[in-house]
């Protein structure tokens, strides 16, 4: 059984032509297997009652407050209802759908910074249908990073990480061509993912002295400046300022001959140098399991590590795997 006395968790409802409703309806109905905490999903229920219909699905959905949460999780799926209704269909991307998402996202960020919940766990959007609908923000993340620093003077830099039992990898530039990362790559950037990498390491994670390896940027680490200057004169700089700030850090290393068993052991998180040659890796070792977790904010927030998957979205055969291992996860940075 759940432990009901773990704070709650707030769910995202994603976009709702996607599989993110209908994974929280599977996660519901796998919450004793797994032994989940309490949650509760942002969203219409009368959507989510069609969701669970349309696949058969017994899911009881009732309407809740945050504080009811506990209470209504062992026997119904508790619901936090928008001002909205959605209408979605399934594998359907539509921008009138746009309010209903950014409303669960806006929601649960303020109830989790009033306290009102431990974590966030967030479903999988599609920019490009919010794109349609106004939407400004270069991406999720870049919008959890703005609504945190709403109403206060400070700045968030986000880092994403992908973890995972086996492998924690976090690409130091994210979604840009690969052709403009040499020139967005900096000394002052990968310290900065560095010193938010290891912060988190120890006081989210409990690693008392996190251990990072950063992967060089060409082939063979630039096999001593042949293949490229970038190595030596950008990230082996900024390896030594994290040395000389007290944490551990190796490299730059061959990103061919970091990801294998032994050599994972020596580290508890990997910097990549650009999008790809992080998740190549986490998404060989963990496909299913990894979880997306964002780093530098004031509040958890854990994600799926997959997209809306609209070719599938509607036919309950989307694996609930990551969005379960990422609810265990925000549950587990989220406790006190």
């Amino acid at each position: 059984m759940p432990n009901l006395n773990l704070p709650s968790l707030l769910l995202t409802q994603g976009d709702p032509a996607g599989i993110g409703p209908e994974l929280a309806l599977r996660a519901w109905l796998l919450r004793k297997e797994h032994a989940l905490p309490p949650f509760a999903v942002l969203s219409d229920p009368a959507f989510l009652e069609r969701v669970a219909q349309s696949q058969g699905w017994d899911v009881p959905i009732i309407a809740v407050e945050t504080a009811q949460i506990p209470k209504v999780f062992p026997k119904a799926l508790p619901v936090l209802p928008l001002s909205v209704s959605v209408a979605a269909q399934p594998g359907r991307p539509d921008a009138g759908a746009a309010a209903s998402v950014v409303e669960s996202i806006e929601r649960a960020v303020q109830l989790v910074r009033q306290g009102a919940a431990s974590a966030l766990v967030t479903n999988p959007i599609a920019k490009h249908v919010l794109y349609e609908a106004g939407f400004r923000h270069p991406g999720h993340t870049e919008y959890l990073a703005a609504l945190a620093s709403e109403g206060t003077n400070e700045t968030f830099h986000p880092v994403m990480m992908l973890w995972s039992e086996q492998l924690a990898v976090v690409p130091v530039t994210v979604h840009i061509p690969l052709a403009n990362v040499p020139s967005a790559l900096t000394t002052d950037l990968i310290v900065l993912t560095g010193r938010i990498v290891a912060r988190e390491l120890r006081e989210r994670f409990g690693i008392a002295n996190p251990r990072l390896a950063l992967a060089g940027l060409n082939p063979h680490a630039g096999e001593n400046g042949a293949m490229g200057a970038e190595d030596g004169g950008v990230i082996a700089p900024a390896i030594d300022i994290l040395r000389q700030e007290g944490i551990e850090a190796a490299g730059p290393l061959p990103a061919d001959t970091m990801f294998h068993a032994r050599a994972r052991s020596r580290y508890d998180a990997a910097l990549a140098m650009y999008h790809d040659q992080a998740l190549i890796p986490i998404k060989t070792i963990a496909f299913d399991e990894a979880v997306n977790v964002t780093l530098g904010l004031p509040f958890v927030r854990t994600s799926p590590d997959h997209g809306p998957a609209f070719d599938i979205a509607g036919q309950g055969i989307a694996r609930p795997d990551s969005l379960i291992a990422a609810i265990k996860l925000a549950a587990r940075l989220g406790s006190p």
